[in-house]
């Protein structure tokens, strides 16, 4: 199974509805909360290429995007073999 990072902040809904569909599809997410900022932001920034939206969802190391991009990504039929 792949590996799937998501940076999250309280309360987003997008960051909600990316945490469900993932879920749906089984898969074990690691959550990076960067509510309050600090080093996980600029982490997160320099490897979403200064992306400042969330959530930023990578997939074995590969800059996805955010919710949108996912569902999209499912939609099309190529989230599956990503996750694979």
């Amino acid at each position: 199974m792949a590996k799937v990072e998501v940076y999250t902040k309280f309360l987003c809904p997008f960051c909600s509805r990316a945490m469900k569909l993932l879920k749906t599809k089984g898969v074990a997410v690691e959550e990076i909360d960067i509510t309050m900022g600090g080093p996980k932001r600029a982490e997160m920034l320099a490897r979403s290429e200064g992306r400042t939206t969330v959530p930023q969802i990578f997939i074995d190391g590969r800059a996805i995007g955010g919710s949108d991009d996912l569902a999209a990504l499912d939609r099309s039929g190529k989230l599956d073999p990503l996750l694979a």
